[in-house]
């Protein structure tokens, strides 16, 4: 009798993913392992040298890469890169909405232009991330956009009511357009991860110390995650093997929150 032949081609191979904030952090990490999985790639973020130097990076080890600069919270610019992403590759098959910024202190003491800009980069940036790549998904009628939020989307605590009312916000974004956009054949999930090791973790280290080391011994795996860690689990949801998986809320957090 024979034997089922098992599929051993990538799990994005033939697939073009926008990643959105790549420069550094779980962004660039997600642009190492998509590629390694074999996606094309548009990179975008607001910093252009370390935007270039991950570019460079892939494409040097034969990976199809392409990247522009732009930001979020700026509906033009959100346009141009979705436009950019069909108009070189031809297509566009997932997003990885990863463009975030944090911002620590009580409610009372956050000044209102810094409550301002973490609104309009973390909700409105993912809004529009999510309104322009279904814009050029929707002609192919399918398509997978994974967000990011937090396991501070879940919960609150003193000292990052803004980046989590932010991060409660981007879950609510997620499960309204996988309604909105089910229909149409495209997915929508939202990660969570918990303390991952980051340039954006050691800021909040800064912000509430003590507070890091806190949820990391309340974690029951007892260590923070990595960048890797949660782009695998970005890879899986952008892969035709989460065909049937929308709206969901996945928690890459160590068992933080069970």
């Amino acid at each position: 009798m024979s034997q089922p032949t098992l599929n051993r081609e990538p799990p994005l191979a033939g697939k073009v993913v926008l990643v959105v904030g790549a420069s550094a952090g779980i962004g660039a990490d997600a642009a190492r392992v998509l590629a390694a999985d074999g996606a094309s790639l548009m990179l975008v973020a607001r910093r252009k040298e370390p935007l270039a130097a991950l570019a460079a990076e892939l494409g040097s080890e034969g990976y199809d890469v392409a990247w522009t600069t732009g930001d979020v919270a700026d509906a033009g610019a959100v346009a141009r890169f979705a436009d950019e992403a069909h108009q070189r590759f031809g297509r566009l098959d997932g997003a990885f909405n990863n463009a975030a910024m944090t911002q620590g202190g009580r409610l009372d003491e956050v000044p209102e232009a810094d409550f301002d800009r973490i609104m309009a980069v973390n909700v409105k940036g993912t809004w529009l991330c999510i309104r322009e790549e279904v814009r050029v998904m929707r002609e192919r009628g399918s398509g997978s956009i994974v967000n990011m939020s937090s396991v501070g989307g879940f919960r609150g605590s003193s000292g990052m009511g803004a980046y989590q009312a932010t991060k409660h916000a981007v879950i609510g974004l997620t499960r309204t357009a996988a309604h909105d956009f089910g229909p149409l054949g495209i997915r929508v999930n939202v990660i969570a991860p918990g303390p991952t090791e980051t340039p954006m973790l050691a800021q909040t280290r800064l912000a509430i110390p003590g507070g890091v080391e806190a949820r990391i011994a309340a974690t029951p795996l007892r260590k923070a995650g990595t960048g890797q860690e949660v782009a695998a689990t970005a890879s899986f949801l952008l892969s035709d093997r989460a065909s049937h998986v929308s709206g969901v809320v996945l928690p890459v957090d160590g068992g933080f929150t069970a």
